[in-house]
């Protein structure tokens, strides 16, 4: 028993020294391309531009002036909901990042020399892998910093049990993330160039509506169809933090409101987009196993 505990100790400190030397060989890749660190400053810069549109006033020709932050929509538990859903938007600066990382690695021919160098295949997708999950993870505590700055300023619920009621958001972002890069790293790894590989991002999201459209024929319901779409991979993404802005309707006018909005991040949710994202990473690895380089 003793030996099996310490063998799977040994086990794990090797796997993580083992991600954190993949995870170092990819930031002195990064580190060399000056496109990329612009691109990965402006992916985690832009999304704390909720702080500047927290503190915006717009004077209505001096009639009165509307504070955003006085207007309740950062008040707590909502504010997790509204900047998570909003700040994964600029997820296309890394996106352009992952991409950038497939097509540098067949064009400087650096794929070909951390073979021969003795980096295996299935460590070099893993790699890029731990690296989405890296930047994923950064971007995901500081845009959780930066809501949790904001609703303590403006919110007016400030016990603990209101603040971090929808903390889940958060992991929603995170999942989110992690599952859209691992689709551009695919993406990246199926065509091995940047911009063809962004095109198929526009081509998977012609399809999902191709297929809602086909499911709508079919059923004849668009609830339905609706459901079937919510398992491809850009639906389900989407799936996981829900527009916020019917919410902030209802909670302003309830009585204008009379549909339910089901904006909850359920459990399905995000095990269909991890689901996806093991698929994508899979899918990577097979392609660079199987591809004559």
């Amino acid at each position: 028993m003793k030996r099996t505990a310490k063998f799977s100790s040994f086990e794990s400190a090797q796997n993580q020294s083992n991600m954190l030397r993949l995870i170092k060989i990819e930031f002195q890749k990064l580190w060399l391309n000056k496109v990329s660190l612009v691109l990965i400053f402006i992916s985690f810069i832009l999304p704390f531009t909720v702080l500047i549109l927290s503190s915006i006033k717009i004077n209505f020709f001096g009639f009165f002036t509307l504070e955003l932050g006085e207007l309740g929509i950062f008040n707590f538990p909502i504010i997790w909901h509204i900047t998570t859903f909003f700040a994964s938007y600029f997820k296309f600066f890394f996106a352009i990042v992952v991409v950038s990382m497939i097509g540098n690695e067949y064009s400087n021919k650096t794929l070909k020399q951390n073979l021969i160098d003795g980096l295996s295949k299935k460590e070099f997708v893993l790699s890029k892998f731990y690296t989405i999950v890296f930047f994923s993870l950064c971007a995901t505590l500081l845009i959780g910093i930066a809501t949790f700055v904001i609703g303590m300023y403006y919110s007016s619920y400030t016990e603990a049990t209101i603040i971090f009621r929808e903390v889940e958001f958060l992991l929603a972002y995170f999942v989110k993330l992690v599952g859209f890069f691992s689709l551009c790293l695919f993406f990246g790894m199926l065509v091995k160039r940047s911009a063809f590989a962004l095109a198929f991002l526009v081509v998977l999201y012609i399809v999902e509506w191709l297929v809602f459209w086909a499911a709508v024929y079919v059923s004849g319901t668009v609830e339905t169809a609706f459901k079937v779409k919510g398992f491809l991979p850009l639906e389900s993404m989407y799936n996981l933090i829900n527009q916020p802005i019917q919410r902030i309707v209802m909670t302003k006018f309830p009585e204008k409101t009379d549909i339910m909005y089901d904006y909850a991040v359920h459990w399905y949710e995000i095990a269909i987009v991890l689901g996806w994202t093991a698929l994508f990473v899979f899918l990577s690895y097979l392609l660079l196993k199987k591809r004559d380089l």
